[in-house]
C-alpha cells in the first residue's frame, strides 16, 4: 500500500495540556470556590480604598474608631499573601496566619518594628504577586493586558505601603524589599520555569542580555552618584529639576529600559514555553521599585502618580519594540509542524502548581 504525498496538518490532533503537574483543589465545591475568590477580590478592592486614603483626602462625615488607612493596609497584605500562596501552591494555613498576625499585630500595637515590617512584607508581596497572576500573551493587545493588570496588583501595593506610614530609612528599605522580592521570584520562577536546564540557546542569550543590561543601568548610575564628575552629577539634577518643573513628574530609567518590558516580553514568551517565567524575574523590578515609590513621607502622590505614568508609556514603547525582536513569529515551514503553538497554562484565579 503505497502512501501519498502531502503536506502536514498544522493543528495538533488533540489539544495541548499544561505541563506542570498541579495539585487537587482543596475545596472541592466549584460554588465554594467561586464565593471565597470573590471574597477575596472584594478584600483587595476595599483595602485599596481603605489604604488609598493615605494619599488622596477624603472627607470623612463620621469618626471611625479605627485607623481606615492601616486597616486597608492590614486587608491588603492578607490579601496579598492569600493570592500569592494560592497561585504558586503554597501552604494556605502556613502563610496566611503569618500574614494575619503580622497584620494585626501592627495595627494593634503600632510599634514601629512591626509596621516596618508589615509594609516590607506587602511591598514584597504585591511586587511578585502582580507577575505571577499575569496569564500567557499570545497577541499584542494580550500582552498589553497584562501588563496593564501588573501595574494595577503592583500600585495596589503602593498604597498599602504608604498607609502603613513606617519610619524607614527610604534607600535601604528600597534595598531590602527589591533583594527579598528577586530572591522569592527566582524561587518560585525555579518552579515554574523548570530551573535552568530546560532554556534553549535564544532563550538563554535574552536572558544573560537583561541580566547584562540590569547590572550597567545599577552599576552605571551607582557610579555616578558616588563617582560622577560635577558637571555630570549637575547636568542629571538640571535636567530632573527641569522635567519636573515642566511635566509634573520624571520616568524612572530602571522601570522603562529594564522592569516594565521585561514584564511585556516575559508574558509574551510565556505563550510558548515556560522558560519565559525567567524573564518575569526582572520584571520585579519594576514592580518592586513602584510598590516601595511612597515610602518615604516628603514623596508627594501627584508627582510619583506622574512619573508613574510616564515610566509606564515609555516602558511600554520599549517592550513592543523589544518584544517585535525576542517573540517573533515561526516561518511558514515551522508553522506546518504538528505542534501546539500555544502554552496552555491554569485560569488566572487556579493554582500553578
Amino acid at each position: 500500500m503505497t502512501r501519498t504525498a502531502g503536506r502536514r496538518r498544522a493543528d495538533s490532533p488533540r489539544p495541548p495540556e499544561y505541563d506542570l503537574p498541579t495539585r487537587e483543589p482543596r475545596i472541592e465545591s466549584p460554588r465554594t470556590a467561586r464565593v471565597l475568590m470573590f471574597v477575596v477580590l472584594l478584600g483587595w478592592i476595599v483595602g485599596t480604598v481603605a489604604a488609598g486614603t493615605s494619599v488622596v483626602a477624603v472627607d470623612v462625615p463620621v469618626d471611625t474608631p479605627f485607623d481606615v488607612e492601616r486597616f486597608g493596609a492590614g486587608l491588603l497584605l492578607m490579601v496579598f499573601s492569600v493570592g500569592l500562596t494560592h497561585r504558586v501552591g503554597g501552604h494556605m494555613r502556613i502563610w496566611g496566619s503569618l500574614a494575619l498576625i503580622l497584620s494585626v499585630a501592627a495595627v494593634v500595637t503600632e510599634a514601629n518594628v512591626l509596621l516596618a515590617a508589615a509594609a516590607a512584607c506587602s511591598a514584597v508581596l504585591a511586587s511578585v504577586w502582580a507577575i505571577v497572576i499575569t496569564r500567557p500573551a499570545l497577541t499584542v493587545v494580550q500582552a498589553i493586558r497584562e501588563y496593564v493588570l501588573a501595574i494595577v496588583v503592583a500600585l495596589s501595593g503602593t498604597v498599602a505601603v504608604a498607609a502603613w506610614n513606617a519610619p524607614v530609612d527610604y534607600q535601604r528599605f528600597n534595598l531590602v524589599v527589591l533583594t527579598v522580592a528577586l530572591g522569592l521570584a527566582i524561587t518560585v520562577v525555579w518552579n515554574l520555569g523548570a530551573g535552568l536546564h530546560g532554556l534553549g540557546r535564544q532563550n538563554l542569550a535574552i536572558l544573560a542580555g537583561v541580566a547584562a543590561l540590569v547590572v550597567l543601568v545599577l552599576a552605571y548610575s551607582s557610579f555616578v552618584r558616588s563617582h560622577g564628575s560635577p558637571m555630570i552629577t549637575e547636568l542629571i539634577s538640571n535636567s530632573v529639576i527641569w522635567m519636573r518643573q515642566t511635566f509634573g513628574g520624571v520616568p524612572r530609567p530602571v522601570e522603562v529600559f529594564i522592569g516594565f518590558p521585561a514584564l511585556l516580553v516575559g508574558v509574551s514568551m510565556r505563550s510558548r514555553n515556560r522558560e519565559g517565567w525567567w524573564i518575569l524575574v526582572f520584571a520585579v523590578i519594576g514592580t518592586g521599585v513602584l510598590s516601595t515609590s511612597l515610602v518615604s513621607p516628603g514623596a508627594f502622590p501627584s508627582y510619583i502618580g506622574l512619573s508613574t505614568l510616564y515610566s509606564s508609556v515609555l516602558g511600554l514603547v520599549v517592550g513592543l519594540i523589544v518584544r517585535s525582536i525576542a517573540v517573533r513569529d515561526r516561518s511558514s515551514r515551522a508553522a506546518r509542524a504538528v505542534e501546539a503553538e500555544r502554552r496552555i497554562e491554569p485560569p488566572r484565579l487556579a493554582a500553578l502548581k
